[in-house]
C-alpha cells in the first residue's frame, strides 16, 4: 500500500524523521523504497543532473510528467512528490491546476510549488480541488536569476521574518507540506515549531521533520561545486542500496545533516 499524505504527518507528530532523495526513474525507484526511503520526490533538478543544463528553468512539463510516469512505475510503496517545472505555477490558478492535474495523473500523490506567501491563494485554490501541494521558500531555484545566484536565505531580521510570515500563510491556505532550501538552521528550526504540518530541509539543518537530498549528490556524484549541505554516502557503502540504507538510517536517526552541513 502506497504511503499517503496521512502517513506523513503521523510520522511528523510522532517524531519519527522523515527521509526523502529525489528520483527520476523506475530502477531507482525501485531500489530506494526497497531500502526504506519514505518519499521520492520527481524534482526538476533533473535538468542539472539528468539533461545537464544550468538550471532547472528549461525543464518542461512533459519532462516532469515523462519521468513522474517512470517513477511510479517503479514503486510501490513510497509517496511520491513532483516538481511543478518553471512557468506552469507562475501563472493563473486555473491554469496552474490544469499543469497539476496532468502530473497527478502521471502519478504523483502531491506537487511541490516554489515561491512564497504570494502563491498561498494558488495553493488554497489546489487544495480545495483536491491536488495536495509541498511549498518550497528559501532558496528557491527556479527565481535564481532574481536572487541573484544560489545563496543563503533568510540571515537578516526582516529575511527571516519574510521566510516566517510565507511559511504561516502556506500553511493556512492549505499547504500539506513545506519545504526549506538553504536557510539558517535556527530559523528553520523556529518554522518547524511554528507549523503543525511536516517540513522539509534541505541545507536548513536538523530539526525540520524529513530531510531531503539529490539522489546524485547523496551518490558522490556532483554536478557542479559540491554545496556545504551535500554528502556522499557511498563512502565505505557496499554497493548503491548500502549507500541510500546508510542515508535513511542517517536521516531516521536525526544524524544528518550534522553541524558542518547547516548554516
Amino acid at each position: 500500500m502506497r504511503t499517503t499524505q496521512s502517513d506523513l504527518q503521523k510520522m511528523r507528530d510522532a517524531g519519527e524523521k522523515i527521509a526523502i532523495l529525489t528520483c527520476y526513474d523506475a530502477s531507482f525507484a525501485a531500489l530506494l523504497e526497497d531500502a526504506g526511503v519514505d518519499v521520492l520526490l520527481v524534482g526538476d533538478s533533473l535538468g542539472n543532473v539528468f539533461q545537464g543544463e544550468e538550471t532547472t528553468l528549461p525543464v518542461t512539463l512533459d519532462d516532469m510528467i515523462y519521468h513522474t510516469r517512470c517513477v511510479a512505475r517503479g514503486s510501490r510503496q513510497a509517496f511520491i512528490m513532483t516538481d511543478m517545472p518553471f512557468g506552469t505555477s507562475q501563472v493563473s490558478p486555473e491554469d496552474t491546476f490544469e499543469h497539476a492535474a496532468e502530473l497527478m495523473a502521471a502519478g504523483a500523490n502531491m506537487v511541490k510549488i516554489e515561491g512564497g506567501s504570494l502563491m498561498a491563494p494558488t495553493v488554497e485554490f489546489l487544495i480545495r480541488r483536491g491536488i495536495p501541494v509541498c511549498a518550497h521558500i528559501g532558496l528557491t531555484p527556479q527565481s535564481v536569476n532574481q536572487l541573484g545566484g544560489y545563496t543563503v536565505q533568510g540571515r537578516t531580521g526582516p529575511q527571516a521574518k519574510l521566510l516566517l510570515d510565507d511559511a504561516v500563510a502556506l500553511e493556512k491556505a492549505g499547504a500539506g507540506m513545506l519545504l526549506m532550501e538553504v536557510v539558517p538552521a535556527a530559523l528553520a528550526a523556529r518554522i518547524t515549531r511554528r507549523l503543525s504540518i511536516p517540513t522539509v530541509g534541505i541545507g536548513a539543518g536538523p530539526d525540520c521533520s524529513a530531510q531531503v537530498l539529490v539522489l546524485y549528490d547523496m551518490l558522490g556524484i556532483y554536478s557542479g561545486k559540491k554545496a556545504r549541505f551535500m554528502k556522499n554516502f557511498m563512502v565505505d557503502a557496499n554497493g548503491l542500496r548500502d549507500g541510500v540504507e546508510r542515508y535513511v538510517k542517517a536521516v531516521k536517526a536525526g544524524e544528518f545533516p550534522a553541524p558542518e552541513h547547516a548554516f
